[in-house]
């Protein structure tokens, strides 16, 4: 399940809600202001995050440039409970699903959250490559066992 963790006032949150709704993905949204953002949602953004805390921590917070916190010093624990106390210093939106995390919105980035067999569809299967565009019986098959991977999501493609 795809999570988007946001705040109510930033337009790039705004903008990837738009993209996963136009594009019919399901998602869990999480405003990291309310009392949805758990220990463990920050464990699982921090431990997907490639780079750690400079992932996904803004340095230009106002909270961090005061307080010269650095992050390499705390224990998960420490960072986790800072993070809770402070949701403000994340940098908006995260998205995270199983495999992934991206932060912000990119345009082309984002795509990669779009279900395999959808994409396999959209290469092979479109109008300049497909004269049955439409009718497409690999595009039907493809879109069928997307739907059956949302349904079962442990499966794999």
């Amino acid at each position: 399940m795809i999570k988007i963790y946001t705040s109510p006032s930033c337009s790039s949150c705004r903008k990837v809600k738009k993209w996963f709704d136009d594009n019919k993905i399901p998602y869990v949204a999480k405003n990291i202001f309310g009392p949805t953002l758990s220990a463990e949602d920050i464990k699982e953004v921090i431990s997907k995050s490639e780079n750690g805390t400079d992932d996904i921590i803004s340095r230009r917070s106002k909270i961090v440039q005061e307080q010269n916190i650095d992050f390499d010093s705390m224990t998960i624990s420490e960072l986790i409970a800072f993070i809770q106390k402070n949701p403000s210093i994340l940098k908006r939106p995260i998205i995270v699903d199983d495999h992934r995390l991206q932060v912000g919105y990119n345009e082309e980035e984002i795509r990669t959250f779009i279900p395999h067999a959808r994409r396999l569809a959209e290469t092979y299967c479109n109008p300049k490559t497909c004269a049955g565009y439409g009718t497409c019986e690999f595009a039907k098959s493809q879109l069928n066992r997307q739907e059956d991977d949302v349904e079962s999501p442990d499966d794999s493609i």
